[in-house]
């Protein structure tokens, strides 16, 4: 909460007006990498590699820091984030998406998933992800 409460002042003392499309995508990147590189080897692999995945398959979508962690908005709302496994102090890392993801499958489907490592396998099913997400 204290990241999420220092990226909302930061956003307010700037005096900032919502940038146009190309701009937003832009300029949370240093902050999200600044916030990569501070992680973990694990995370900092895993933030890495889906950092690249995301920027790849889905470049509308605009990085920036969500809770001290890397994010990933459309239109200004956050659409998918990940968590480090060190700052929740938990086994996994966590690839998440928020309700302005397009993933509706009936009356339940998965929001989040645990990651230990990015194989082939499981870069393919976030593409399918990030595709649908995005649609």
């Amino acid at each position: 909460m204290k990241d999420r409460a220092k990226e909302l002042k930061a956003l307010k003392t700037s005096g900032r007006r919502s940038p146009g499309p190309r701009k937003a995508a832009a300029d949370g990147e240093p902050d999200v990498l600044a916030k990569i590189a501070e992680m973990t080897d694990a995370d900092r692999a895993l933030a890495e590699r889906l950092h690249a995945l995301v920027r790849a398959t889905a470049p509308a979508l605009a990085p920036k820091l969500w809770y001290g962690m890397p994010a990933y908005a459309k239109d200004g709302k956050v659409l998918c984030f990940f968590q480090s496994a060190q700052k929740f102090r938990s086994r996994y890392a966590t690839f998440g998406f928020n309700d302005v993801a397009n993933l509706d499958d009936g009356t339940m489907w998965p929001t989040a998933f645990a990651l230990t490592e990015l194989t082939a396998e499981a870069e393919e099913q976030i593409k399918e992800l990030l595709v649908g997400a995005t649609s």
